[in-house]
Order: C-alpha cells, then sequence, then structure tokens
C-alpha cells in the first residue's frame, strides 16, 4: 500500500503521515527532509542553493543519515529547500529516490508537495492536507518558540505565504491537490481529531 500525503507547510502533514505509517506498519518518508537536507548540504559546502551544479551536487551526495541533521527544522533549512526544490535537476534526483522508497515491502506512507500528481500517481490513497494561513502561522510560530528560535508571528505568517506563493507557481510539480485526493482541512482539528479523520479515508477508499 502506498500512501500519499501533501499539503503546505505547517498544515500538520507530517505528525499525520507518521501516525498513519505506524497504525498500518509501513514505512514513512518526510520528503521536504531531503530537500532541505540538500538545501543545508550546499550552505555546509559552501555553495549557492540556487545555482544548478551547486545543488545537484549536494542532491546527488545526499545520504541517510543527512535526514538526521538537528538543523532540518529551522526556518532557515525550509526556505533553502524552497529554493533547491525549484530546481528541476535537483527534483529529478530526488523523485527517483522518493520512489525507490515508495515501493519497498511493505509499502509507505510519504508526506510532501507533489507526492500525490508526481512522485506516487498511483497511489492507493492520496489526502490532501490543509489549514488556514493564520492557524498553520500559529502552529510554526509555537513550534519554533518551543525550540527557543526568536521568531515574531507576523513574519513567520509572510514567510508561510512566501513559500506557498513559490510552491504554488513553479512551473515543475506546483502545490496541488491531485484530482483525486481527498481534502482535510484541519484549521480545527487536534491532532488525534486529524488523525481519525484520515483513518476514515483511508478505510473508506
Amino acid at each position: 500500500m502506498i500512501i500519499a500525503i501533501d499539503g503546505p507547510a505547517a498544515a500538520g502533514k507530517g505528525t499525520l503521515a507518521r501516525q498513519i505509517a505506524d497504525h498500518f506498519k509501513l514505512n514513512y518518508l518526510d520528503t521536504g527532509s531531503l530537500y532541505r537536507g540538500v538545501g543545508l548540504n550546499v550552505l555546509k559546502n559552501g555553495g549557492d542553493p540556487a545555482n544548478e551544479d551547486d545543488a545537484l551536487k549536494a542532491a546527488k551526495a545526499l545520504k541517510h543519515d543527512d535526514l538526521t541533521d538537528c538543523n532540518l527544522r529551522t526556518a532557515e533549512a525550509g526556505q533553502l529547500a524552497s529554493v533547491v526544490a525549484q530546481i528541476p535537476a535537483v527534483r529529478a534526483e530526488i523523485l527517483e529516490f522518493q520512489r525507490r522508497f515508495a515501493n519497498k515491502p511493505p509499502g509507505a506512507v510519504l508526506d510532501g508537495r507533489d507526492i500525490g500528481t508526481v512522485v506516487c500517481p498511483d497511489a492507493d490513497v492520496k489526502i490532501f492536507v490543509t489549514a488556514s494561513d493564520e492557524e498553520r502561522a500559529r502552529r510554526r510560530h509555537a513550534e519554533l518558540i518551543a525550540r527557543k528560535e526568536p521568531c515574531d508571528y507576523e513574519m513567520v505568517l509572510e514567510d508561510l505565504r512566501n513559500r506557498d506563493r513559490r510552491d504554488t507557481e513553479r512551473v515543475i510539480a506546483p502545490l496541488i491537490p491531485a484530482t483525486d485526493a481527498h481534502l482535510l482541512d484541519t484549521s480545527k482539528l487536534d491532532i488525534e481529531a486529524a488523525f481519525q479523520a484520515a483513518i476514515d479515508i483511508i478505510n473508506g477508499s
């Protein structure tokens, strides 16, 4: 079984995807961490994340160990990920990594922005998780504060909207729901309620 979980930043798709993977005993991959890992590797090597050669070199060198970097969840890593993800050659390199992972037994849950549309268009179940801009900013702001990262709510909100704009307007694999995806708005749902709603969708598919 392959389950595709897509949606914008801070909509709750990562937490949800991990819970679903645990519930169904499937492999789990946070595909956003791949681009974050590439972006951080470019930075570590003194390169430019917007430069195709620098970004592709980092993508080809990406290892599973890079996905445990404690800096992956920082705001800086998120910005870097959004930049390198716009480079077609980087996306092609990461695409094959994701598809290999998805097809490993017994199946997988992948979360990202183009899983149901590009990475696994034949996924058994596709869920597009969303939430209001304000609620997503509140969640991300709380997450950053918990990690003791100085931040301002309005700046977090602006950053999310800028990322959404880049992700939805890019030519390659834009952030859009697959035509056969189930929409799940988590704006007013806590973690448990969102999980139960997702399980109902999967069991009903």
